[in-house]
Parts: C-alpha cells; sequence; structure tokens
C-alpha cells in the first residue's frame, strides 16, 4: 500500500500534497518608463552576451588550461597519472562551478528581461549551451577535416 494512501494518513491528502502546486508567475506590475526600459533591454543584451562568452570558455579555455596543469604536474611528479588526474579533476571542478555561475547569470537575464518589459519565463542557458557546442563542434571538425587535413599514418 502506498504511504500516501489516505486511510493510513488519516483522510488527509487525497489530492494534491501542500506545497506541491503547480508554480504561476506572478502577474506583471505597472510598466517602467520607457527610458528605463531601454536601458534594461541593453543590460539583458549584454548579461546575454556576457553569458555566451562563459558559456563559450567550457568548449576551449578551460580544457586547455587543464591540460596545461596536467602536463606540469606530469612534469613536477614524473607520473603521467597524477597529471591525468589533475587534469581531470580540475575540468570537472571548473565545469560545475562555470555551470553554476551561467545558471546565475540566466536567473539575473531572466529578471532583467521582466524588467524589461517581456513576459519572460523561460531563460535562455539551454539554447546557449546547444548553440556554443554547436560552434565548439564545428570548429573542431573545420580543424580536423580542413586545417590538419588527412595525413598518412607513417610520414613520408
Amino acid at each position: 500500500m502506498p504511504r500516501n494512501d489516505p486511510s493510513e494518513t488519516g483522510g488527509m491528502f487525497i489530492g494534491r500534497r501542500p506545497g506541491t502546486a503547480p508554480v504561476r508567475p506572478r502577474p506583471a506590475g505597472a510598466p517602467a518608463s520607457p527610458a528605463r526600459q531601454r536601458v534594461d533591454r541593453l543590460l539583458s543584451a549584454a548579461i546575454l552576451f556576457g553569458e555566451t562568452l562563459v558559456c563559450l570558455t567550457l568548449w576551449g579555455p578551460q580544457p586547455l588550461a587543464w591540460l596545461w596543469v596536467g602536463s606540469m604536474v606530469n612534469y613536477g611528479t614524473g607520473s603521467i597519472t597524477l597529471g591525468i588526474l589533475a587534469a581531470f579533476a580540475g575540468m570537472l571542478v571548473t565545469l560545475f562551478l562555470t555551470l553554476a555561475l551561467l545558471k546565475r547569470i540566466d536567473l539575473a537575464w531572466k529578471l532583467v528581461r521582466r524588467a524589461a518589459g517581456y513576459q519572460q519565463l523561460g531563460g535562455a542557458l539551454e539554447w546557449i549551451f546547444v548553440v556554443s557546442l554547436t560552434i565548439a563542434v564545428s570548429i573542431t571538425l573545420f580543424w580536423i577535416f580542413i586545417i590538419a587535413g588527412p595525413q598518412p599514418a607513417l610520414g613520408t
């Protein structure tokens, strides 16, 4: 028998449990002045641009920096295992910290968009993540297939 059975709970919780109602956004308040809305639109565009730049660091600068740190650990200790471990652990830590930062930036972007007069319910983080991934993969494939080019395995 489930734990939320009405006979087990004294007849309470027949329907939805308290605190589990769907979240509904508050109705929009009084609109700000047109000048303030223009400033908020510019600020939201700047926040979105910054969010995109931070997201792009996940695909290039951060992994390269941690590969360099891993090579320095390898050089200093003479252990390739420690170098790989340092690079991998560092990449994971900065990935999670960057995603936490991006989530907060995305929340700020939603609030500024609402202040600019838009009924902004969702964030842009998912789209930015997908677009930045697409850009990073495209650049990597361009590098592999066009710039570096296919070369023989055994040099001639």
